[in-house]
């Protein structure tokens, strides 16, 4: 069993070096600052009526959806960011799943713009009640995620035992790699249903429902080596901030923003209970 997890572990950490090193993510801000740049030159391109009409059909002629674009593409490298820190602690994860929530009511609120003529001229309110809502919600969840990370204990030594703990992480190793092999083949159908011109679901909240089911497991794999009451109502909290998180993605404009209020404030609360009862609690 041992050998197993070793070969979980030389998969994943060279992998997960690779997607880390800081020349890695200067590439990907060039890509995006291009990707954006010829966003915004092929719209105009379609404006002006000299794109090959097979690509002009699937191109918009409004340069709002370039903003759309790139905050895509930079949601989508801070989803596999998670995955890559899914085998850290339970809160390092939620953590990371506040950030990624927080830049999805930002690129909310850019979408808002897609509805409003070029130059931006006002005849309805609501896209701006939406504007506003969207990043004010942001700003609040930002806030408690600060919040969040302040509350957080001291790491300590842990108390498992060193092949335990090894196991334990190498299970969530080869978990975050299935999850990454499914992240790549959920893009490529996306992918392929956008440019056939077929209907597809947001991305985004099929990833958060796979999470949901990813958190539950890792509960489960966590009973193996820490079988305590309090460490398994902590980690179940937290996959349940998973599962408002989920909610606020398919919640109405303005419950979504609400919904994320409630999961971060659940977060920082069990967060709260957890080092300043529990953890200093005498048996």
């Amino acid at each position: 069993m041992d050998s197993f997890f070793e070969r979980i572990t030389y998969l994943f950490d060279p992998l997960h070096h690779f997607w880390e090193r800081e020349g890695m993510h200067r590439r990907f801000a060039l890509a995006l600052v291009l990707v954006f740049l010829g966003a915004m030159a092929v719209i105009e391109m379609n404006r002006q009526g000299v794109l090959p009409e097979v690509l002009a059909a699937h191109t918009p002629t409004n340069h709002f959806h370039a903003v759309d674009l790139a905050f895509t593409l930079v949601l989508i490298l801070e989803v596999v960011s998670l995955i890559f820190t899914l085998p850290c602690s339970f809160s390092k994860s939620v953590g990371k799943q506040f950030e990624i929530l927080s830049l999805i009511l930002l690129r909310d609120a850019f979408k808002e713009l897609s509805s409003f003529a070029e130059p931006i001229t006002v005849t309805d309110l609501t896209p701006v009640l939406h504007i506003l809502g969207y990043g004010f919600g942001a700003l609040v969840i930002f806030a408690l995620l600060g919040v969040y990370y302040r509350v957080q204990p001291v790491k300590k030594q842990e108390k498992s035992l060193p092949h335990d703990l090894f196991r334990f992480v190498a299970a969530k190793k080869g978990i975050a790699l299935l999850i990454l092999a499914t992240f790549v083949v959920l893009g490529a159908q996306n992918l392929y249903a956008m440019f056939a011109g077929l209907p597809h679901p947001d991305f985004f909240p099929v990833f958060y429902t796979l999470l949901i089911f990813t958190d539950i497991l890792v509960v489960l794999i966590s009973q193996c080596f820490r079988p305590s009451f309090q460490a398994v109502f902590r980690n179940s909290g937290y996959a349940l901030c998973t599962l408002f998180i989920r909610l606020a993605l398919a919640a109405p404009p303005m419950y979504d923003v609400a919904l994320g209020v409630v999961a971060g404030s659940f977060a920082i609360t069990l967060t709260l209970v957890w080092t300043k009862v529990f953890t200093t609690a005498k048996p």
